[in-house]
């Protein structure tokens, strides 16, 4: 099966992709239990930094599961997750903060989100045709006749994750500037904080790498076909 050619190249996306997870967590899990020095909560903390910037109509609200945060441009929306939302911590803080970061960057038109919500429904659409592909090629015995579709699936997934990347640390840029301009967070926390968003912006370095490492796995197939 020529999916176990040069399966070598997974391996480096594999282990990146359990570090990061093993990180994120961990260093999650470290800092949802110390917490802030004015006692704030996640849900408060980006509120403020919502209001700062007269975001006023965008509503926070609270999600089930654990690292569930997110924002959604379409409906102009934070969602946190319940540890995120009521915690007092600084992982809590962060993570808050680092989302209503991207709810600045809607505001500010930046250009990478933009274009990654552009990108949304095609990945989306590539994803679903992937295992459609994965399907039918053991249905039929021979995935060499769909390398073409798969190099292109895996090059507009990359492309999304490239986009991703500078869309994440903007995002946590923008958190950390704001919790340290407005005073939500003290000159001894700043590190904390730094530390929660830098080990959640390497799982995304993680799926770029992964991603880019499977096209290249199928690049490297179609060429030994012709």
């Amino acid at each position: 099966m020529f999916l176990l050619d040069y399966w070598w190249l997974t391996i480096p996306g594999l282990i990146l992709g359990i570090y990061a997870q093993i990180r994120v967590m961990s260093t999650y899990r470290k800092y949802l239990h110390i917490g802030t020095a004015n006692g704030m909560t996640g849900a408060q903390a980006a509120r403020s930094i919502l209001d700062q910037e007269g975001l006023y109509h965008v509503p926070i609200e609270e999600v089930n599961g654990q690292l569930t945060d997110h924002y959604d441009p379409t409906k102009k929306a934070l969602f946190l997750s319940s540890d995120n939302y009521h915690g007092q911590s600084l992982a809590s803080v962060g993570v808050a903060a680092h989302e209503a970061g991207h709810a600045l960057q809607h505001k500010a038109a930046y250009a990478p989100l933009e274009i990654r919500m552009t990108l949304v429904p095609i990945t989306q659409f590539a994803t679903f045709a992937w295992q459609g592909i994965i399907i039918l090629g053991f249905i039929l015995g021979n995935f060499y006749s769909f390398l073409g579709i798969a190099i292109a699936i895996f090059a507009v997934i990359s492309f999304f994750q490239l986009v991703t990347l500078p869309v994440e640390f903007d995002a946590s840029r923008r958190a950390k500037q704001h919790l340290f301009d407005m005073g939500l967070i003290q000159a001894e926390e700043r590190e904390a904080v730094s530390r929660v968003l830098n080990a959640a912006a390497l799982t995304y370095v993680a799926a770029l790498v992964s991603s880019l490492l499977t096209l290249l796995q199928f690049v490297l197939l179609s060429r030994d076909r012709d």
